[in-house]
């Protein structure tokens, strides 16, 4: 990939891969320049995405970006609070966060998502107007779905290891898993503690 086609990328869209009924939502801050140019979603090298998923059990191996359609056979999909790609999220708005945050919640009441998953705290803190709100499962539903805010998997996320975020990602598992084998799973069930770590940077978040 040349610079002159990333730059070119800047301001696209990306495609969502979804469909309806999904164990889990997967969304990510804005799409980098990388996802821009690819079309595939967490495209970037150093971003984790794709081998976080795999060590916290949701794919029985690791997909490549290009391969992102194959995360509809497991149920699971990723769109993005921001459409638009940039180098790097802190160059969007709180207003663009705001707006994308309405957005989201029109995608999951219209495709009902067991979980939305929002990877990035700061992001989801912004769009939705949870100023306290931490890593881990959340009080509210949007759109109908239950909530939680996942690690930002970019690289410069150093506050979280590959390790750390795979435990995350996994108690999240665990809690879909036992939503999907038992109808009976509450609605604000009580979750195990966060292993505690550092908060994310606010502004070192690179785009997904």
């Amino acid at each position: 990939m040349t610079p002159e086609e990333l730059r070119a990328a800047r301001d696209r869209t990306v495609p969502d891969v979804v469909s309806g009924g999904l164990r889990v939502l997967f969304c990510g801050i804005n799409p980098s320049l990388m996802t821009g140019a690819t079309g595939h979603h967490f495209a970037h090298p150093g971003n984790r995405f794709w081998p976080v998923l795999h060590r916290s059990g949701f794919t029985p191996r690791q997909l490549k970006p290009a391969e992102q359609s194959e995360l509809l056979r497991y149920g699971l999909g990723i769109t993005n609070v921001v459409a638009r790609a940039t180098a790097r999220a802190d160059e969007l708005t709180a207003e663009e966060f705001r707006e994308g945050g309405q957005i989201l919640a029109a995608k999951a009441e219209l495709l009902r998502p067991q979980w939305l998953a929002v990877v990035g705290v700061t992001a989801y803190r912004t769009a939705f107007g949870r100023r306290t709100a931490r890593i881990g499962p959340q009080d509210h539903a949007i759109g109908g779905a239950r909530v939680w805010a996942l690690p930002n998997p970019s690289g410069l996320n150093a506050h979280w290891t590959a390790q750390t975020m795979a435990e995350e990602y996994g108690r999240l598992l665990a809690c879909v898993d036992h939503n999907t084998a038992d109808p009976t799973f509450p609605a604000n069930p009580t979750f195990p503690a966060t292993p505690a770590n550092p908060a994310e940077a606010a502004q070192a978040a690179e785009a997904t």
